[in-house]
């Protein structure tokens, strides 16, 4: 309140004064007399949760990131994913072994002469195992089935000579298409397209890889902002203490007028609440970069002050245009999408103009058979067996009449060849020899009167062609754009940091030569506050400055696509 009191009354003195008089010069006594409070100070308080420091580095960073990002983690996953993918679709040309076994046992009622059964049923009992391997060829779209056949047979019948028998047999079925899907089918594209995949998943990988590189650097970089804008106002802080005992002495000592340490008291408080701001600015920008690089909320980084160690490189050439962007049109992650897509659906397109087309299919099928038993005793033929007694009555009359006798009447012999007689092992032998091939070779032909799904497919690929070369020359028109604008912001912020260091040695320049003439008694304290308030600004704006033109060198990296190589990354793919 007395402050205040002297204030108004230094304010009245100047208000009773008339218009081009100087004020009358204050009295020894008076000047003695006067007392100015000390500079009232905000308490300066430590961030939260920090407990102590640790430097880091800008390739520290970027090797963090890279093991820890989750994004990156689920990009990994869905590169691995694609991998499996092409396995699962060359899984189609796996061969596929099976088994067939059983046992039947089958009683027929039997109401023929000839059915070989005295007593109206005929019992047939068998044990059958047939082990078979299927597949398609990767190659021309072929198909192939083998199987193996044995079993075991038993009959009550009267008409056979082997019982039990076994009989077996090798079968080979052969499908060769002639037109469609002999250069290209289902499983072969569906084989490539999963290959494509597999690469467009590789280019998003490399695409996140370069754009979460480009966010950690640009977090790096405004932590680095952070911290000497932070010593910036600090500084300023210091800055506007000094001048405030300083004018406060002259105060006391009656050189300057009361008001003039109130203006002091007010340049400390602007400066204060500006650090305070820097301040809540390095812990936004501190905990950014952790929320990037750290793998947890468990990391004890997360209690740590990071220092950046790593300055900006002020003498790194930027490349020529026409050098950027043809690097960028060759390596950009999203042409490289962009093409695979088109590739797809040129696949797309071949697999519509396949399934156009008739279908002549080519097919081959070798048998090779082998049967063995134990052979029945021989007994009465049942063909003959009834004829037996009107033949002995016409041998006898024969005789009598002095004529040859009639031989019985036969349908062949009831012997067994030897090559038939034996088990299962006889049954293999005789498979193996050859001696019962079977072979069929055929052509099918298959022509649809119309097939307009076919057709529909072809005609929406085909458009679907069209659409993704227009996307695809937006990206190129993207691309162009980045590839100018990075540039022009890294050629700017090489200027604007040139300027700033010219203008904030400038400001240096005229706060000294301020201060200077203040002493000299010919400047006021207006003006020595606000070439201070300019001399803050400029060193703001340098370091500002500074940080953008690291910055503009990350964007110009990803637009050109050397992120990778400028970091020297390396990309393990699974």
């Amino acid at each position: 309140m007395k402050a205040a009191r002297r204030l108004s009354v230094h304010a009245l003195l100047f208000v009773s004064c008339g218009f081009g008089q100087a004020p009358p010069a204050p009295r020894a006594d008076a000047a003695a007399s006067v007392r100015i409070q000390p500079l009232k100070e905000i308490e300066f308080r430590p961030r939260v949760g920090i407990l102590g420091e640790a430097p880091i580095t800008l390739p520290e960073v970027v090797e963090r990131v890279l093991a820890n990002d989750r994004d990156l983690a689920v990009s990994r996953i869905a590169l691995a994913e694609a991998g499996y993918n092409v396995s699962a679709a060359q899984g189609a040309y796996d061969p596929v072994v099976g088994m067939r076994a059983y046992r039947t046992k089958q009683v027929i009622p039997i109401a023929s002469l000839i059915g070989g059964a005295a007593d109206g049923k005929l019992t047939q009992k068998e044990w059958n195992g047939a082990p078979q391997v299927g597949g398609l060829f990767p190659w021309f779209g072929g198909a192939y089935t083998a199987s193996f056949i044995n079993s075991r047979q038993y009959s009550d019948s009267q008409f056979v000579t082997l019982n039990p028998q076994y009989p077996s047999s090798i079968n080979l079925n052969l499908t060769q298409p002639l037109w469609r899907g002999m250069r290209f089918d289902e499983n072969r594209h569906r084989v490539q397209v999963a290959r494509k995949n597999q690469q467009l998943s590789a280019e998003q990988f490399r695409q996140r890889v370069i754009e979460i590189v480009t966010q950690a650097i640009g977090a790096y970089w405004e932590l680095d902002f952070a911290w000497h804008n932070l010593d910036v106002q600090v500084e300023a802080v210091h800055l506007a203490e000094r001048q405030y005992e300083s004018n406060r002495r002259r105060a006391e000592q009656g050189i300057l007028a009361p008001i003039d340490v109130v203006a002091a008291q007010t340049q400390v408080a602007t400066f204060q609440q500006s650090a305070f701001a820097a301040q809540q600015a390095l812990t936004q920008a501190e905990n950014n970069l952790k929320s990037l690089i750290l793998a947890s909320r468990s990391d004890l980084l997360w209690s740590t002050a990071l220092i950046p160690q790593t300055p900006v490189n002020v003498n790194q050439t930027p490349p020529a245009f026409h050098e950027a962007l043809q690097h960028a049109l060759k390596s950009r992650p999203e042409l490289a999408q962009s093409a695979i897509s088109i590739e797809v659906n040129q696949l797309d397109m071949r697999l519509s103009q396949e399934q156009a087309k008739p279908r002549i299919d080519a097919f081959a099928s070798l048998t090779a058979a082998g049967l063995a038993g134990s052979p029945l005793p021989p007994g009465p033929n049942p063909f003959t067996a009834g004829t037996d007694a009107v033949i002995g009555r016409i041998n006898q009359l024969s005789a009598l009449a002095g004529l040859p006798p009639v031989p019985p009447i036969s349908f062949g012999t009831s012997a067994v060849p030897p090559l038939f007689v034996g088990g299962y092992g006889q049954s293999w032998s005789t498979l193996t020899s050859g001696y019962f091939p079977t072979a069929q070779v055929g052509v099918q032909v298959s022509l649809p009167l119309r097939n307009r799904t076919a057709e529909a497919q072809l005609a929406t690929s085909a458009a679907e062609g069209r659409r993704l070369r227009a996307v695809q020359q937006q990206v190129e028109m993207a691309i162009e754009a980045d590839v100018r604008n990075s540039l022009q912001g890294v050629l700017s912020a090489q200027s604007r940091l040139d300027a700033a260091a010219l203008a904030r040695v400038s400001a240096e320049e005229q706060y000294a030569s301020e201060q200077r003439q203040f002493q000299a008694g010919t400047s006021t304290v207006f003006l020595v506050l606000q070439r201070q308030t300019d001399l803050i600004s400029a060193r703001g704006r340098e370091v500002r400055a500074r940080a953008d033109l690291g910055e503009a060198f990350a964007n110009l990296d990803r637009a050109t696509a050397r992120t990778i190589e400028t970091h020297t990354i390396t990309l393990v793919t699974p």
